[in-house]
């Protein structure tokens, strides 16, 4: 099964190498691995081009932020099975890739894989601060505001010409869009792994503190009016509260 990782890059070079060393761990034959770049101005693409072998395309361009970046891979990936890898991310192992195609090709009918993140901080990535985990997660929790992680799911690409891309009217929400009309819309069958992929460091856009919440909370009410689906901001706002407690004491 033919595997395409997407990575989208922006002045990356003091993380990019721990991404594209977790990649060309998996050691998977069938890959195609994209970079997107949107016009680095330091030393990304020059760590990016000591990876010959595993860069099956690189494309640095200027575009219109992250998600912009994220469509451009997915247009242009030609495997069967699609997952983005930032380049912040890292794969926690190397049968990561191995484990996707098992579950897939086991079910030729399944559209959407979820596995779980471990968040970690640069200090030391290998010791999890918190996990986030996609093993109780169900499609009506999207109108609390709960959403699986998206680092860690994989989609088939056909699925993704069913459903479309993702929204550049977001700034921190599309991915939670496109997962709203994925799963809850279109009703994509999925399966939830219970198995930890993905390592994220802390920090970026979606886990920066409370003014990223805020952006991403109003953002959430959009795109579910947007789609016809009830909620309100009370019933976004009931995930702060849940996510604290999960970080603090469990």
């Amino acid at each position: 099964m033919k595997i395409s990782v997407i990575t989208v890059a922006y002045n990356s070079s003091a993380t990019i190498e721990t991404t594209l060393d977790s990649v060309q761990a998996q050691g998977y034959l069938d890959l195609e691995y994209i970079v997107i770049d949107g016009g680095s101005t330091d030393a990304t693409l020059d760590v990016v081009r000591n990876y010959p072998g595993l860069v099956t395309q690189l494309i640095s361009e200027p575009d219109r932020g992250i998600y912009d970046a994220m469509n451009k891979g997915v247009q242009r990936a030609t495997g069967e099975v699609v997952g983005i890898l930032n380049s912040d991310d890292f794969y926690r192992h190397s049968r990561v890739l191995q484990e996707v195609a098992e579950a897939f090709t086991a079910d030729p009918e399944l559209e959407v894989l979820m596995g779980d993140v471990d968040f970690v901080s640069d200090e030391d990535l290998q010791r999890p601060v918190r996990t986030y985990r996609a093993t109780d997660f169900r499609p009506w929790m999207f109108r609390l505001g709960f959403m699986p992680p998206h680092p860690a799911i994989f989609i088939r690409k056909t699925t993704y010409e069913s459903v479309g891309l993702y929204k550049l009217g977001y700034k921190i929400a599309a991915d939670f869009d496109l997962l709203v009309r994925l799963l809850l819309i279109n009703r994509a069958k999925y399966q939830v792994t219970g198995a930890c992929w993905v390592r994220m460091r802390t920090g970026g856009a979606s886990t920066a503190g409370w003014k990223s919440n805020l952006v991403s909370t109003r953002e959430m009410l959009r795109s579910l009016r947007e789609n016809g689906i009830f909620s309100c901001l009370p019933m976004l706002l009931i995930r702060l509260p849940v996510k604290y407690i999960k970080q603090v004491f469990l």
